[in-house]
């Protein structure tokens, strides 16, 4: 059966994103390469081994510092079990929080919104809602 292996992500400052990744949302480092020839680093990242789960890749083409986001692209979702903790440990992390844990508008669904170094938004849902549609 097809499944999602990874989204890939460009980012302007490898350290400070795994950093963001690794220290404040709790991801592992699960490899990394680099491209001498062509100037790029992939580094993939999850909460477990590429085989169990899709995973992030970030991918850092060597000598970019910003990229423009777009209006296409919305946003990463992770379940955890409890959004305002964990909001409130991504707050005293450093991390910059776009929206405070909330139930989503017309819904009952706890979510929140943070921001990683390159300001794409990691959507934070309370993981045994996490199925539920928009008016539950």
């Amino acid at each position: 059966m097809p499944r999602i292996l990874h989204t890939m992500l460009r980012v302007g400052n490898l350290e400070k994103s795994l950093q963001f990744y690794i220290d404040i949302l709790g991801m592992k480092l699960l490899r990394k390469s680099e491209n001498v020839e062509y100037k790029y680093t992939l580094a993939f990242v999850g909460y477990t081994n590429e085989d169990e789960n899709a995973v992030i890749e970030l991918t850092y083409n060597w000598g970019v510092e910003k990229y423009e986001l777009g209006t296409s692209f919305g946003h990463i979702a992770i379940g955890v079990d409890d959004v305002y903790e964990t909001v409130e440990r991504i707050r005293k992390s450093g991390g910059k929080i776009a929206r405070e844990a909330a139930p989503v508008l017309g819904g009952t669904t706890v979510i929140a919104f943070v921001e990683d170094p390159d300001n794409y938004k990691i959507e934070l849902i309370q993981d045994d809602q996490a199925t539920q549609g928009v008016g539950k």
